[in-house]
């Protein structure tokens, strides 16, 4: 099963600590099948649920939005991206140089295609940019991928 993953960036310490268990439940109901996450290892959710897929002896292909998508990223994220990459069976680009919102965009509707579910960690608002968390989902959607949005209670964004 190749399990794809989106959601918000930069949430609190404390959000974290209720999304990364939620994340691992997500995995262990899918176990024993094969897993292969399919993910953007951006800082956040991407990383953490890639990892977690990883500790569970599945496998990780990573999408590469643009060229310079790793500048853009937090400099403290730069190694662990760079572990999750070394770890990668398969890597997918886009094409594209500038790491803006429509390589994003991109890099995230090839995420979509590439799985058969989505996972999102998602508030459920609309996206504060083209090609947030909501545009994924919403893509998604018109491509008949389910979606499991995970955002237990006492979660915030902020």
């Amino acid at each position: 099963m190749r399990l794809g993953i989106t959601g918000h960036r930069g949430l609190p310490a404390a959000t974290e600590e209720l999304i990364r268990p939620a994340l691992r439940e997500e995995i262990l109901r899918r176990l024993p099948a094969e897993l292969v996450a399919v993910s953007c290892v951006a800082d956040g959710p991407d990383a953490w649920f890639a990892q977690a897929v990883l500790d569970a002896g599945g496998q990780l292909e990573v999408v590469i939005p643009a060229d310079r998508y790793r500048e853009g990223l937090p400099v403290v994220h730069h190694a662990e991206y760079d572990a999750l990459l070394r770890r990668a069976s398969r890597v997918h680009t886009t094409g594209m140089t500038e790491s803006d919102s429509q390589a994003h965009m991109r890099g995230s509707e090839i995420l979509v295609d590439l799985a058969d579910e989505l996972i999102a960690v998602w508030d459920g608002l609309p996206a504060r940019g083209y090609g947030g968390t909501a545009d994924v989902v919403a893509y998604a959607g018109r491509q008949g991928v389910t979606v499991h949005r995970i955002w237990p209670s006492g979660s915030s964004r902020d």
